[in-house]
């Protein structure tokens, strides 16, 4: 995704923030030299931002309160946490489009989902912005990154401070891209890119790196 935000906005040099938002989603701060110093992945994939079905950061303690109040087993908590939570514990369903139509009729449960699945992202983005001291662009991928309007509407919301602005009808008339495409206002002074993911490419690339 950097480098495809590189060739497309022509400069190098980039700082930019990757949101990978599918099932699974992480999001990653890197700096002016290409190189990664931060992602919201931890030890597992469970740490960081709501998912589909995993929780996503949560307070430790809430692990002793399930063992000790609960009386759940470890096996349990584990479960619970990876396949029984994020969209689908909040929501009833980890696919995005089934959320997305529950909220636009109005269900509570979606409208608390997005809420809470768009702030988590934008905790992140401010706190990628201070590691970075100052962001270039933001980059959007994914099945729900690149075509789900909404969430990156929501994502995007009351950050103006760090100079964050996105066009809300550029951000609905260029979803589904093929190619990369720019959704921020005229007055953002970050991009705010959309860029279609193709990992098979990527995971090539990185392979033919370290063989060739």
């Amino acid at each position: 995704m950097y480098e495809q935000a590189s060739k497309y906005l022509n400069k190098n040099n980039l700082k930019a923030i990757t949101i990978h938002l599918g099932n699974g989603a992480s999001m990653c701060a890197i700096n002016e030299k290409g190189e990664s110093v931060e992602t919201s992945m931890g030890f597992g994939p469970l740490a960081g931002l709501i998912m589909g079905t995993r929780s996503g950061d949560i307070d430790p303690s809430v692990i002793f309160h399930m063992a000790e109040e609960m009386n759940m087993s470890l096996e349990n908590i584990k479960n619970t946490l990876n396949k029984q939570s994020g969209m689908l514990g909040i929501a009833g369903s980890n696919d995005a489009r089934d959320v997305s139509k529950l909220y636009h009729e109005g269900d509570k449960h979606a409208i608390l989902c997005y809420e809470m699945y768009t702030h988590r992202i934008k905790k992140y983005i401010g706190a990628y912005t201070a590691v970075l001291n100052g962001v270039d662009t933001i980059i959007f991928t994914a099945g729900i990154g690149e075509n789900d309007a909404l969430t990156r509407q929501l994502s995007c919301s009351n950050l103006s401070a760090l100079g964050i602005i996105i066009d809300e009808n550029t951000n609905i008339s260029k979803n589904h891209p093929r190619q990369p495409v720019e959704i921020q206002a005229a007055d953002s002074r970050v991009k705010i890119l959309v860029v279609p993911t193709n990992e098979e490419l990527e995971i090539a690339l990185q392979t033919w790196e370290v063989v060739k």
